[in-house]
């Protein structure tokens, strides 16, 4: 990694400053390989948040005790076992299939833009949905993206309110883009990237 491990400690420490107690900070590691996790144990990063459950089971062979471990991707019914071996929570619950399989607490995904190419349950779905996991804690969405952190804001203020219709405590929303928004909102957990580590999309 070419970042420092001081250079990613001071930046862990601004970013759990500027969010509060309240909020859990879960660092994206979907772009980063099982060496540079390293690092970020250096760092004193707490939480870990893998999108691919392959991915996930050999970053958790190599670094099972330094971190705990939430799933933030699409998860697929074939792939609980892994989650559940591995993660605390998983924050993409959104079929009844993966809902059978899954045995850790979970946040259930809603999509609120109505973009097909976006995982997650219609809001009106969120009723039945909840009867079919007996532990979930919250929900979660991903706004459409947006150059402008504002724009994520009704979409965010809207899932307070359905968390608040059913009673849910968790809100995992907001990105390195737009986590501010998200924190203001009533975000209990925000899943960073690029504000730590940089941007390590593939070119």
């Amino acid at each position: 990694m070419a970042t420092s491990s001081d250079t990613l400690r001071e930046r862990y420490a601004r970013l759990r400053d500027e969010v509060g107690d309240g909020v859990t900070v879960v660092v994206a590691t979907k772009y980063l390989s099982v060496d540079e996790l390293g690092a970020l144990a250096e760092a004193g990063v707490e939480v870990v948040g893998e999108n691919r459950a392959q991915d996930l089971q050999a970053k958790h062979a190599r670094y099972g005790d330094a971190f705990r471990w939430h799933f933030i991707g699409h998860l697929q019914s074939r792939k609980a076992k892994v989650v559940n071996e591995c993660c605390e929570l998983c924050h993409s619950l959104d079929s009844a299939s993966a809902a059978a399989k899954l045995t850790i607490p979970a946040l259930v995904e809603v999509n609120l833009s109505g973009e097909p190419t976006k995982s997650g349950i219609a809001p009106e779905e969120l009723p039945a949905f909840l009867e079919l996991y007996a532990d979930v804690r919250g929900l979660m969405t991903m706004p459409p993206f947006a150059a402008d952190p504002e724009a994520s804001r009704p979409y965010f203020r809207r899932l307070r309110e359905l968390a608040e219709e059913h009673g849910l405590a968790e809100l995992s929303m907001g990105t390195s883009q737009d986590y501010r928004v998200a924190v203001e909102e009533g975000a209990t957990y925000v899943r960073v990237g690029s504000t730590l580590v940089g941007d390590r999309r593939p070119q």
